[in-house]
């Protein structure tokens, strides 16, 4: 294990060099709020540690984006023939990722890459992608990702640990894809002997700042049905205004949908986010809708995040604790209080 000292006066330097080789992605403005985009010439992802609205899903699995296009001109030898449009493989560094965000990516492609299907846009997303995380010192009164196996300062989805220290970055090179982007940029500096001993300090003391937990053991024992049919959810999903504001901000959250849409003399097939929240997303064409009514969509989210995933994955939970959904949710739904609810009926 190498740890590098980065002076932060020779950070954007550093960027600077590394975009010969990489995309930079990170944190910056983007519209009203803060978000995860690529980065153009001048433009350094914001490394004061704030949380984005929308989590940096977008990254590897786009809010919106065209699979294939087919040409709609007479006479055309391909004419209606969709093919698929060619895939950006170029290598992207995303730099000052949340390391429980990134955990939550890790998450997102347990569904795209299995053993019965790899979805290649994902897939190859994911794989051009550097992750350098940005550990958080002080972590929100609504994180509660130390319950939820990742933490402020979990290493096992990125590729580099970057942990402010005054005016440097200590950098833990955590894989190969990271010591390959820290030379890019002429990071080479090895930190002093007390490093590793400086950066478990300062995981111990966030971990320890995080006061807000879940327990999720007695969801994880009990049957799909006996958590379905429970007495509590009508209670505990009344506030609720499937909105979609928590699965649009959720970190985890893939739902998507496949429209074809026509612009001039060429048609697009394409692939949107969408929600289990609304009433669209179950509705079948004979206009029947298994879930029609606000409680069984709003079940079937908490239900997807804290029993489905787990049972079909055997990986923990949908959730990494990161607090967007209990910050952004207009009718102050809390998905600890839910959890809880559910752990201790079931």
């Amino acid at each position: 294990m190498t740890i590098l000292s980065i002076d932060k006066s020779s950070w954007n330097e550093g960027l600077d060099r590394a975009r010969s080789a990489y995309t930079l992605v990170g944190p910056a403005p983007d519209g009203e709020a803060r978000g995860f985009r690529e980065l153009a010439a001048g433009e350094y992802p914001a490394m004061d540690g704030r949380q984005t609205r929308l989590s940096p899903k977008g990254v590897v699995f786009p809010p919106s984006q065209v699979m294939m296009t087919c040409s709609l001109k007479e006479g055309d030898t391909r004419q209606n023939i969709y093919e698929a449009k060619e895939i950006d493989t170029s290598p992207r560094a995303v730099v000052g990722i949340r390391p429980n965000d990134a955990k939550a990516l890790a998450l997102v492609r347990l569904n795209f890459d299995t053993d019965e299907y790899r979805d290649p846009y994902v897939v190859a997303a994911f794989e051009a992608c550097t992750w350098i995380g940005l550990a958080v010192p002080t972590p929100s009164a609504t994180d509660f990702s130390t319950s939820c196996g990742t933490g402020p300062f979990d290493e096992s989805a990125l590729d580099v640990l970057l942990v402010e220290d005054n005016d440097r970055y200590l950098a833990k090179i955590i894989t190969d894809k990271g010591a390959a982007w820290a030379a890019s940029a002429g990071f080479a500096t090895e930190a002093e002997d007390g490093a590793e001993g400086l950066i478990a300090a300062r995981k111990e003391a966030a971990e320890n700042a995080i006061t807000s937990s879940i327990s999720f053991g007695r969801i994880q024992e009990k049957t799909v049905l006996e958590l379905y049919g429970a007495d509590h959810w009508e209670k505990t999903t009344f506030a609720c205004l499937n909105c979609g504001t928590c699965t649009y901000a959720c970190p985890t959250c893939w739902c998507f949908d496949i429209q074809d849409e026509v612009h001039g003399d060429k048609g697009y097939r394409m692939r949107n986010w969408d929600s289990c929240m609304t009433s669209l997303f179950t509705l079948h064409g004979s206009g029947h809708n298994p879930r029609e009514t606000p409680m069984q969509r709003t079940r079937q989210r908490f239900m997807h995040k804290l029993k489905y995933f787990s049972d079909k994955y055997d990986h923990g939970i949908m959730c990494v604790g990161c607090g967007r959904c209990i910050d952004q949710c207009p009718a102050g739904i809390d998905i600890r209080t839910v959890c809880d609810t559910m752990n201790r009926q079931a």
